[in-house]
């Protein structure tokens, strides 16, 4: 799934060799300064200009909406915006229900009876603890995408650190905090179940510094320690479990960071502190992510929807089986399995508390990537589809799956939204920008899309096609993004259509926790032509206006 580095004497393209300076300068993919193509007199080219036509080809959603909300409202309140944009905007999947957008592929029918649903629809309660980085994982995705809280589901968010340029300064993030209030929480008996998540393995394992990986894997495993005890102290059945795997393979063959996820297995543990005799307590060695759902409503006596085909892992109960436990699943963002010690920094972290309970109690090892969370075979896993199956109970075939097979059979070139966007926009003489990710493989998106909607383009006769890429190396090699750059550039050539105009890293432009500069300095690069400038060959119809 990782693209070979190609030497710089094969990268060509304008823009891509600007990505490749700004390397040797001392930047990296995902935090890249915006760079915008200019024509010979130095003036931005291929900028979103009212009237114009964008498809917006992500596919995740949660951190696509603050961008898209810039782009289209014309009282967009968080900074000044263009008075004129008024863009007409396609977005691949649905981000957000309020959003004022064609949707090419809608959602198919909503997922129901979800674990918050189930156990809120048994009269009771539930709580769910994050710090901001994870809260949209914890409600949205485990509710599966339904953004507004059931009745009796409680959401505690607790802040990240803020104004730090990366969390390898501070690999602890807030876990202590979620910590404390998980353990307040305990002492609430009207909450049956509190689902918390520790982020810290997952969202500082995505950067390339070993020390603070060790010491984030380290302040999980302490806060585990603390949550434990109190689970034991209290009377409440403990299940840990992840989501997808990190840094347990943090080391490509060859010796280089992998900063993405893994194919690994991830654990569950079962510690039975509500019982008498945890020792009555068995589960099953292997199973998925699906899984769970129905294991904590059996733990907790409430019936499982019939909705549900994962599996329970019980094995026994003992004699206590008609018990209503008061459970805490505790989420492990990123704590994957793996036997083999090179380039396992969980391995090579100090865990005694998770070592611990891997020993002491009933454990399985569950299946957290690929098909087991709707993805294609041997994909990696990632903490959407992960929270989406904890919480589902069943397997949940992703979009991503959808928007491949349509591609394959020829639907994806006649779907109305891509056609209409298209059409309208050669009938009117108006620019067509296709923004997204550009990367083999991301939770985000592909550029099999992209170039599939080249295609497209091509077909329907557009000649003013511009592209505006994102980039950012997670589960990528180093600089990868020149890579990706380069061969949308090569793409376009070879079909006679569309141009790279801007690049910009991720960082700035897929927010979702109202960090407005960041998402101002994407629609100043998007619109107003902002960014190191970079003159490109050939003429463009819609230089910027003076």
């Amino acid at each position: 799934m990782h693209d070979q580095e190609r030497p710089d004497t094969l990268i060509q393209d304008s823009l891509a060799q600007a990505v490749l300076r700004a390397y040797r300068e001392g930047q990296e993919d995902e935090a890249l300064e915006p760079i915008v193509a200019v024509d010979d007199a130095g003036r931005p080219v291929g900028r979103m200009r009212g009237g114009d036509y964008v498809i917006f080809y992500d596919i995740r959603g949660e951190r696509e909406i603050q961008i898209t909300e810039s782009l289209i409202r014309p009282d967009f309140p968080h900074f000044q915006v263009e008075p004129d944009t008024a863009l007409k905007f396609v977005t691949m999947i649905e981000y957000s229900k309020d959003l004022a957008v064609r949707v090419a592929f809608p959602p198919q029918g909503k997922i129901r009876n979800t674990l918050a649903e189930a156990v809120t629809g048994a009269g009771r309660g539930i709580c769910k603890i994050a710090e901001s980085e994870k809260a949209v994982h914890v409600s949205y995705f485990m509710n599966g995408k339904k953004e507004d809280a059931f009745s009796g589901e409680e959401r505690i968010v607790v802040p990240s650190p803020e104004g730090v340029a990366s969390y390898a300064s501070c690999p602890e993030m807030s876990a202590c905090q979620v910590t404390d209030a998980i353990l307040g929480k305990l002492q609430d008996s009207s909450c049956s179940l509190l689902v918390a998540n520790l982020a810290n393995v997952d969202v500082v394992g995505h950067i390339e510094d070993r020390k603070a990986v060790l010491r984030a894997v380290e302040a999980v495993d302490g806060e585990l320690g603390r949550i434990v005890d109190a689970c034991r102290s209290r009377g409440v059945t403990l299940a840990i479990t992840a989501d997808h795997g990190t840094v347990e393979d943090w080391l490509y063959p060859d010796g280089q960071v992998n900063t993405g996820h893994t194919r690994s297995e991830v654990p569950f543990v079962l510690l039975g502190f509500s019982r008498e005799i945890p020792e009555d307590l068995r589960v099953r060695a292997e199973g998925e992510l699906s899984d769970v759902a129905p294991t904590i409503l059996e733990l907790m006596g409430i019936p499982v929807p019939g909705e549900m085909t994962g599996q329970s892992l019980l094995e026994a109960r003992g004699s206590e089986s008609a018990a209503r436990d008061r459970v805490l699943l505790l989420i492990l963002d990123g704590w994957g399995l793996r036997e083999e010690e090179h380039g396992n920094l969980i391995h090579e972290a100090r865990t005694p508390n998770f070592d611990a309970v891997w020993q002491t109690f009933p454990h399985a090892r569950l299946q957290a990537s690929g098909e087991a969370v709707g993805m294609p075979p041997d994909t990696v896993g990632n903490s959407e589809s992960g929270h989406l199956h904890l919480g589902a109970g069943r397997r949940i075939l992703l979009d991503r799956v959808r928007i491949d097979q349509a591609v394959a059979d020829g639907s994806f070139f006649q779907n109305p939204a891509f056609r209409w966007a298209m059409g309208e926009a050669k009938r009117d003489s108006r620019a067509l920008h296709l923004l997204g990710i550009v990367s083999h493989y991301s939770s985000h998106g592909t550029i099999r899309h992209l170039f599939a909607l080249l295609r497209l383009a091509r077909d329907m006769g557009l000649e003013d096609v511009f592209v505006h890429s994102l980039i950012g190396r997670r589960g990528e090699k180093p600089e990868s993004g020149a890579v990706y750059v380069s061969k949308v550039a090569d793409m376009c050539r070879s079909l006679s259509v569309g141009r790279v105009v801007t690049v910009m890293g991720r960082f700035w432009a897929l927010d979702r926790e109202e960090n407005w500069d960041r998402i101002e300095k994407t629609y100043r690069a998007l619109v107003q032509g902002e960014g190191t400038h970079v003159p490109i060959q050939g003429t463009f119809a819609r230089p910027m206006r003076n």
